[in-house]
């Protein structure tokens, strides 16, 4: 009975937790915002209109809660989404759990605000990786790209190898004209080739081959990678 009785207060005490960051982004919502969303190409049908550092702080506020996360994801809003990746302990993230949410990116700030945030820190990023990247949804696939640009610049001990083996993915996509997804693709070959001076020229090389292809998006993605990490800035900070 006494062990009811606890999970009952504990269930309340999230609930109410949850019903007090709903109250604050309904005050905290600004049409003007959701306008602005809307010109960067986000997905404005469930938006309150918060800006990403005031999300940061009601995250820090709230603390580490699985719980919460898993309520805040079902609410189904651009932000509360975006909340539950911040709040979420990736040590409690399961591959279902990442399957299940990555169905449910549908807007490219869930998208990257999640790996940013979350995935990349689970133990199953390389895997969902090359899972995600043979999906056919959008978002899904562009999920799989923005893991390995944001892995790129986060994952300080893999030696060369670990990001070696994305390139026949990179190339294979290429050719994704989909806006969303060649954006990812071109970033995480040109995360991959500021790594340092090794990975810089394996992804030039890339790059090259890339370029070869008969393929507006390959053509592109190609130019865009090898325009930045050909250029004296990149060379200058790798050497």
């Amino acid at each position: 009975m006494l062990e009811l009785i606890n999970f009952r207060l504990e269930d309340f005490y999230i609930s109410m937790e949850y019903e007090d960051i709903i109250q604050e982004l309904d005050l905290l919502s600004n049409p003007e915002d959701v306008k602005g969303m809307m010109r960067f190409g986000i997905n404005s049908k469930k938006v309150y209109g918060v800006r990403i550092p005031e999300l940061r702080r009601i995250a820090k506020e709230a603390g580490k809660n699985h719980e919460l996360a898993a309520k805040l994801w079902d609410a189904g809003y651009n932000e509360t989404k975006i909340l539950a990746s911040l709040i979420e302990d990736p040590k409690k993230v399961t591959e279902d759990q990442m399957d299940k949410w990555v169905i449910g990116f549908n807007s490219w700030d869930i998208c990257d605000q999640c790996c940013n945030n979350l995935f990349h820190k689970t133990p199953y990023a390389y895997k969902k990786i090359f899972e995600w990247s043979e999906r056919n949804e959008e978002f899904v696939k562009r999920a799989a790209f923005t893991l390995i640009a944001v892995l790129a610049v986060h994952d300080k001990k893999s030696d060369d190898n670990k990001f070696k083996q994305f390139f026949p993915l990179i190339i294979r996509e290429s050719t994704d004209n989909r806006n969303y997804v060649k954006k990812a693709v071109n970033w995480a070959l040109r995360q991959i080739g500021k790594k340092n001076r090794n990975l810089n020229n394996e992804s030039l090389n890339v790059a090259m081959q890339i370029q070869r292809i008969d393929d507006k998006s390959a053509k592109w993605i190609a130019a865009d990678a090898l325009r930045e990490l050909r250029s004296e800035k990149i060379q200058e900070r790798l050497k």
